[in-house]
């Protein structure tokens, strides 16, 4: 995978600390910096803002100020998600599960500003935020061979939202569930507790390597390798997916929403 700026330049970070053989705490004291800020820089959890980086070239003799804006300056997308987004574009198949909302790779532009203006983001976010993920869409949707895509989606997440918003939304996946690589599944208005309404997560799989499950939270999301974890994201997709109408009734039943709108 193509390292980002961002990444690269927390890997740096973390191998000079390394090198001069310094714990977290010791280098952030340094810099008059808590050991927990530099884990949260070094993990990406945290930008490594100019403040921060004035404050290693100053103690350490670096220039990575300069690095910041040439490189990473105008690079939103955040340490944490990159290794997500490669396992999207090498995927032959991706599975999702959403309970609130609809998935990221189904959204309309209109939607997803409208869903990242309710996370009190910045107008200078939500741009960049809505080019990450009109990206994905492009990188993983419209490639010359794009993986089998399959999506599990709560009726609730289909009627959350303004009715012009909602109406241009679900016709959107309706046209796209029309497509033989993607598969569109409702969970339908009262079917009781099920597996799903724990929490949103995805599974990407490929030709030559294990699966890759990515679960989300209320700070950010994060790719899941681990043989244990992963197996049981796949029986929780078995599970889900057995509670959800087939591919054609979920079809039916959007359209029937969408007049409904």
């Amino acid at each position: 995978m193509a390292m980002s700026p961002s990444e690269y330049l927390a890997r740096q970070l973390r191998r000079r600390r390394e090198r001069l053989r310094l714990t977290q705490d010791e280098w952030g004291s340094r810099l008059h910096y808590t050991g927990q800020h530099v884990s949260a820089v070094e993990l990406g959890k945290r930008p490594a803002l100019p403040d921060y980086l004035e404050a290693v070239d100053r103690e350490f003799g670096t220039d990575l100020v300069d690095y910041y804006l040439e490189c990473v300056k105008d690079d939103p997308t955040p340490v944490w998600l990159l290794p997500w987004l490669d396992y999207e574009k090498r995927a032959t198949a991706l599975r999702s599960v959403e309970f609130a909302v609809v998935p990221g790779l189904l959204q309309t532009e209109h939607y997803a500003r409208h869903l990242l203006a309710s996370a009190l983001l910045d107008d200078v976010e939500i741009e960049e935020w809505l080019a990450i993920r009109m990206g994905r869409q492009v990188a993983v949707l419209h490639r010359d061979r794009p993986p089998l895509c399959m999506f599990v989606i709560d009726q609730n997440a289909l009627l959350r939202g303004p009715s012009e918003v909602m109406r241009e939304q679900l016709q959107h996946i309706a046209k796209l569930s029309d497509q033989l690589r993607v598969s569109v599944q409702v969970v339908p208005d009262g079917t009781g507790l099920y597996l799903g309404q724990a929490g949103a997560f995805a599974l990407a799989s490929f030709h030559d390597g294990d699966d890759v499950g990515y679960v989300d939270d209320q700070l950010q999301g994060r790719a899941v390798v681990d043989p244990k974890s992963v197996a049981s994201l796949n029986r929780k997709w078995d599970a889900v997916r057995a509670v959800a109408l087939p591919r054609d009734l979920s079809r039916d039943l959007i359209l029937k929403l969408v007049d409904e709108l």
